[in-house]
């Protein structure tokens, strides 16, 4: 039997309460893209949570980190992620008991396994305050006022498609002290519908013109700076089903997408609530990927 261990690295009360969370939430909330727990291990300060072990690793090694040169993601498997992805969270907001914001979407949360993308429930919570999140995936608002909702997460999942579709980090660096956001880039060429110039060149070519068109424009609404023109994740999940060609039509026609928009280089500070930095995390660069998790072998007697 194989297993992923991951290990509570300081211990502290607000630690500590986060990890009864996420064991809770584990145990009590089954959907097949959330990773399964398989026990968990109590001592004194020593925190452990079991998981399913997923040999694929996660989405951003195949993105940007260690298995990038020589694993493409093929374009029906990134069908697959954001189908699975969206309809987890769309599942956590308004079909879990209690409602469950999750709090820190990114790729190297979603892990890969035979076609499956499975989500680490890490920073899952129903409680709504504190910020925890991943720079370049945070909401303007949420890092300002700190309080997370649902629209939050709908954010964060929009960066994190768009990403997907066009091989960009959700941070470019421009320079020592300037970066551009993943949207920054991608709105103007949306606007103007230069979609083959969106599309990740890895894919040479091989992609569905139209599928890319509509992840193009749902991604870039739910990464909206305003929270009330995000659409909801059930909103969100048939968007990309594409089972209404209304609701499709309509969003390609919204003001965000009629005119170029001039991105902003300029350097940018993140405001970030009070007391809140260490829960602000940054994605790994891909030549010194720590894993949070620590993966291992374990074998039946």
């Amino acid at each position: 039997m194989q297993i992923a261990i991951k290990r509570l690295k300081v211990w502290s009360n607000k630690a500590d309460m986060e990890f009864g969370v996420e064991v809770e939430i584990l145990a009590c909330v089954r959907h097949k893209n959330l990773l399964s727990l398989r026990g968990y291990y109590v001592e004194e300060q020593e925190r452990l949570i079991l998981y399913d072990y997923m040999p694929n690793l996660s989405l951003l090694s195949h993105l940007h980190g260690q298995h990038y040169y020589y694993s493409i993601l093929p374009f029906w498997l990134f069908c697959l992620v954001r189908l699975g992805t969206s309809s987890l969270i769309s599942y956590l907001h308004h079909h879990a008991t209690p409602h469950i914001i999750h709090r820190d979407i990114k790729a190297s949360n979603v892990l890969l396994d035979s076609g499956f993308a499975k989500l680490i429930p890490d920073g899952a919570t129903h409680v709504t305050t504190r910020v925890k999140g991943t720079l370049g995936y945070l909401a303007p608002e949420y890092a300002m006022l700190g309080k997370a909702s649902e629209s939050y997460d709908v954010y964060s999942f929009g960066i994190l498609l768009l990403e997907l579709a066009i091989g960009k980090r959700p941070l470019e660096k421009m320079s020592p002290t300037v970066k551009r956001t993943i949207t920054d880039w991608a709105l103007p060429l949306a606007c103007e519908r230069k979609f083959s110039e969106l599309a990740d060149p890895e894919l040479n070519g091989k992609y569905d013109e139209e599928e890319l068109r509509r992840v193009v424009f749902v991604s870039l609404v739910c990464a909206h700076t305003q929270p009330e023109r995000r659409p909801t994740m059930l909103d969100v999940v048939e968007l990309l089903k594409g089972e209404s060609k209304e609701k499709l039509s309509k969003l390609e026609n919204d003001e965000m997408f009629k005119a170029p928009q001039a991105a902003d280089f300029d350097d940018k500070e993140i405001s970030i609530a009070e007391n809140s930095l260490d829960f602000i995390s940054e994605e790994k660069d891909m030549n010194r990927e720590v894993k949070e998790i620590v993966q291992e072998n374990t074998h039946n007697s």
